[in-house]
């Protein structure tokens, strides 16, 4: 099933600029009014962004939500609710001024408590990056006025101003969820943001309504009257629905590998690969380190050897990306492909199992899916069926996309499959899954597979607080090698996806976050 030569996928991969049909020309004015379409997939447990960060939520949840910060696609912080800031020589001190006028979606007004109810109590109890930034870095977030904000730090941190984009720290209503069960606020099924959009209606299993904010505190801005999340379970259904125009975009994921290259050289139809710099999403096999078979690093070596990425690649994910050599994207800052390799070896495998002397069949595991369709589904089938080749007793455990997310925060998993954005910094993306003090329970994202090695912490401290690019470098370069020897995950492939659109939509992508940016200059031609 999973066998066959490759090269005729080579032509799956995309461009990464923005192709517009041959003889388009983009319109010089943009249009108020107007519908867009798009599809949720799958459709998200919640849109409370500040409680799940899982991509369908992001996706929504972004035009509901703001943060201080967006980042262009050379990674540079941008204007958002924060009109400006500073930081100070000695990097501990960072002061960020507000945009004025804001206005929260039931009217009350946005001021700068927020900003410090978010950072100092509902993010550090609810979300797993800032909570370890915080207790690692931060010494106190104050107001010395409604429109300032002042983060002071105990030591530097380099990456602290690439630390405020939606998904790392999205700005909750304080008068909303002070003093409340922040998980089991009624607020959470009505979400009340800043952003160009409110929640309509969500009428789950069909679509997510999203309108025009009236008081959005950018001037004459959003330019569209509305927003359509189509919840659309059928791979080839959404595929159709975007050739027949009832959809106008199609996100990564959102329809086969096979479809992209078909639907992307349809007539009127635009394909760019952009907006992803600032995520670099790479995914991995987590796997349970706390017990047989995997507390055994000579299996896990096993493990990479008995999976062929290119493969994945290229044949599963039909070009959309790029195998993986470690924990660090190629596109990310301080990556180095200077790390033990693990060539595709069947043979390497069974022999280093051997060599463990773990009795495979005493530990059967059970491999649970991420569940964002087909794709992932083959995934882990071709696993299973590797892994079964070398003395393995799998499983497959089904699961949506709540069941997935409550068993990896519960830590009650052998073996999973997840991707996780890098946020344009180790010390941000990376780092949260190997970090000895990140083994908690509650998100999906942490250290859920209990991975602890003390040189490995130390290196991360070092390179986070280093305040030269050598020093950064050097300990980033070192921790990689470590880990990619220790394999306290299965490292797979760098996603690579593709945006499709319809030529009638116009400045979708902008930003290093693409789609996951408030669509307030997004427009439609007419």
């Amino acid at each position: 099933m999973f066998q066959g030569s490759r090269k005729w996928l080579a032509s799956l991969v995309l461009g990464a600029t923005l192709a517009l049909p041959a003889g388009a020309q983009a319109p010089a004015t943009p249009t108020p009014g107007g519908t867009l379409n798009m599809i949720a997939q799958p459709e998200p447990p919640m849109l409370m962004v500040g409680l799940n960060t899982q991509g369908p939520t992001l996706y929504v949840g972004g035009q509901i939500y703001e943060s201080l910060l967006t980042y262009g696609t050379d990674l540079k912080p941008l204007p958002s609710l924060a009109k400006s800031w500073e930081v100070s020589d000695d990097g501990l001190t960072y002061t960020f001024h507000l945009q004025e006028g804001v206005k929260w979606h039931d009217g009350q007004p946005f001021s700068a408590d927020d900003v410090v109810f978010t950072g100092e109590s509902f993010l550090t109890e609810a979300h797993p990056r800032w909570r370890l930034i915080h207790s690692t870095y931060v010494e106190s977030v104050t107001a010395p006025d409604p429109n300032t904000v002042v983060f002071k730090l105990k030591t530097p941190f380099s990456a602290f101003i690439n630390a405020f984009e939606l998904s790392s720290f999205p700005i909750i209503p304080k008068h909303l969820y002070e003093g409340t069960d922040y998980r089991t606020n009624p607020a959470n099924q009505t979400p009340v943001g800043t952003g160009p959009f409110k929640l309509q209606e969500w009428k789950r299993g069909s679509y997510i309504h999203l309108v025009k904010n009236p008081e959005y505190w950018k001037k004459d801005r959003p330019y569209l009257d509305e927003l359509y999340f189509r919840i659309i379970p059928d791979a080839a259904s959404r595929a159709v629905a975007f050739e027949q125009g009832t959809v106008d975009v199609l996100r990564g994921g959102d329809v086969e590998g096979f479809e992209v290259q078909r639907l992307a050289e349809l007539p009127g139809v635009q394909s760019t690969t952009a907006g992803w710099e600032y995520y670099s999403p790479l995914a991995f096999m987590p796997m349970d380190l706390r017990k047989p078979p995997f507390d055994n690093k000579l299996v896990r070596q096993a493990v990479m050897h008995a999976i062929d990425r290119d493969f994945i690649a290229q044949s599963i994910m039909f070009g959309q990306a790029k195998a993986a050599t470690g924990p660090i994207a190629s596109t990310t800052k301080y990556y180095t492909a200077d790390t033990p390799t693990y060539p595709f070896d069947i043979e390497k495998a069974m022999a280093l199992i051997k060599e463990s002397g773990v009795d495979l069949k005493a530990n059967p595991i059970e491999i649970m899916p991420l569940p964002y369709g087909p794709q992932w589904e083959r995934l882990v089938e071709y696993v299973r069926q590797q892994l079964d080749q070398v003395g393995f007793a799998t499983t497959i455990k089904a699961v949506d996309a709540g069941g997935w997310s409550q068993a990896m925060s519960d830590l009650d998993f052998n073996m999973s499959v997840n991707f996780t954005y890098q946020y344009g910094d180790p010390a941000l993306g990376v780092a949260r899954h190997y970090l000895s003090n990140n083994i908690i329970k509650g998100t999906p994202y942490g250290n859920n597979g209990g991975y602890v090695n003390p040189k490995v912490d130390e290196l991360f401290a070092k390179a986070a607080q280093a305040t030269d690019e050598a020093t950064a470098a050097a300990a980033y370069t070192e921790v990689q090698k470590i880990l990619v020897d220790d394999v306290p995950v299965i490292w797979l492939f760098e996603l690579q996806n593709t945006t499709l659109m319809h030529d009638k939509v116009h400045d979708l992508v902008r930003t290093g976050i693409g789609l996951n940016e408030v669509m307030d200059e997004a427009w439609i031609s007419k």
